[in-house]
């Protein structure tokens, strides 16, 4: 069977063509394969996605590159018999898109090149954004923007991109941006007076019509400078919701949009400042509640030598976090032979701290563990500090009940209060 002639070669804007059908078959998906003489529809390669359509109406979901086989146009519906006509369509918004993204690569990577001698090692195009990969040394944001100016200077002078077929040995003897994947005859793609590179997929005429680039993010990534950017439309898209944002954001200060970052800025600020002073309050607050506590247990001699009997403060909290159990547990152990069993059912989360002072008895690590299996949880610590949590609230006061109970009987003596 020949292989398909690729009219997509030719005209990048080629998106209604004739064809006849070669060859059915069935893919595992339980979809049908159509085969053609000739097609325009862009098979997946080289980074880019396939391009959409439709086969006499049928809809086209996905072609893929059978290279010498031919392109394979999977296909929703009944399809056509072999050996008929049929009428393509390429969704021509589609085809646009991965124009502008997969012209606009080759301009950013040659910016790179001629800028900072930095070669593109990979290049993705994503649902709602591109990637490519660079051997670009101590990468910045400066540095980043100087590759993003150069690139969109070339595109505005709106230069002339032209298709030339090369042996290999021609190949060989021009200046090509990097080297073919393949032996052979070789598609050139030629950005005028900036870029010449071997590709096969789908490019603008001129490179006004990519319209603009833009990059979102970069990143350093297994030893490479990762940058994410948008071309043409995906470019305007990702304004429009970046613009949207600012002003939203804006908008709650009241502010004009350029002025929301420092504001924001100023909040932040505002904000830790206030954070701190509301730790130190609840740290004053948590020194009195323990007070309180202590107050109101009667101390009752042990038989232990040190004089002191050995307190322990069992507490259920509603809806209070684990840092502020934590900072109570720890104003309570502050005091002589205090054992602390906190709990709380923060929202959805039971949550659980055990602390006991310096010289009062019992492993807090191995209580902890045990009450958290009861609440279907985890958690953990050292002997005089533990904290952890569970899904089942429901058996907080059981938890509780439990690491009173597994607490060593011989140390705690008879007569030791429980609050």
């Amino acid at each position: 069977m020949p292989a398909t002639e690729r009219l997509y070669y030719n005209d990048s804007h080629l998106i209604e063509f004739e064809a006849r059908v070669v060859e059915i078959s069935e893919r595992v998906s339980g979809w049908t394969a159509v085969t053609l003489d000739r097609t325009a529809f862009y098979p997946t390669g080289g980074g880019q996605p396939s391009d959409t359509g439709t086969l006499d109406g049928l809809r086209v979901v996905e072609c893929i590159d059978d290279e010498d086989n031919g392109v394979l146009h999977v296909i929703q519906g009944r399809p056509p018999e072999v050996g008929t006509t049929v009428k393509g369509r390429v969704d021509w918004l589609r085809r646009l898109d991965h124009i502008q993204q997969h012209t606009g690569q080759h301009i950013l990577s040659q910016a790179f090149v001629t800028l900072f001698k930095a070669p593109t090692k990979g290049f993705r195009v994503l649902a709602d954004c591109c990637e490519i990969d660079l051997e670009l040394a101590n990468p910045s944001n400066e540095v980043i923007e100087r590759g993003v100016e150069l690139a969109n200077n070339v595109i505005w002078e709106d230069r002339h991109i032209t298709i030339q077929t090369v042996t290999s040995q021609q190949a060989a003897e021009l200046p090509l941006r990097k080297e073919p994947s393949r032996d052979g005859d070789l598609r050139l793609i030629e950005i005028e007076g900036f870029d010449l590179t071997p590709c096969g997929g789908t490019h603008a005429f001129r490179t006004g019509e990519v319209g603009l680039i833009a990059v979102r993010h970069w990143e350093r990534a297994k030893g490479l400078t990762r940058i994410e950017f948008v071309a043409g439309m995906r470019a305007l898209a990702d304004y429009r919701r970046a613009n949207t944002t600012a002003r939203e954001v804006a908008s709650l200060f009241s502010s004009a949009r350029d002025d929301a970052p420092a504001l924001a800025a100023r909040m932040l600020d505002e904000n830790k400042d206030l954070h701190r002073r509301l730790r130190s309050l609840e740290g004053m607050a948590a020194d009195l509640e323990a007070e309180e506590l202590i107050r109101l247990m009667r101390s009752v001699p042990s038989a232990v030598a040190d004089g002191f009997s050995q307190r322990i403060v069992s507490q259920v909290y509603s809806n209070r976090s684990a840092d502020s159990l934590k900072q109570l547990a720890h104003a309570l152990i502050a005091h002589e032979n205090v054992v602390a069993l906190l709990a709380s059912n923060d929202h959805e989360t039971a949550r659980l701290v055990f602390a006991r002072s310096v010289d009062a008895s019992g492993d807090m690590n191995a209580l902890m563990k045990e009450a958290c299996a009861l609440l279907d949880g985890r958690g953990g610590g050292k002997p005089d500090f533990a904290q952890g949590g569970g899904k089942q609230i429901e058996k907080i006061q059981e938890a509780l009940a439990l690491a009173l109970k597994l607490l060593p009987e011989t140390l705690l003596p008879t007569g030791n209060k429980v609050l």
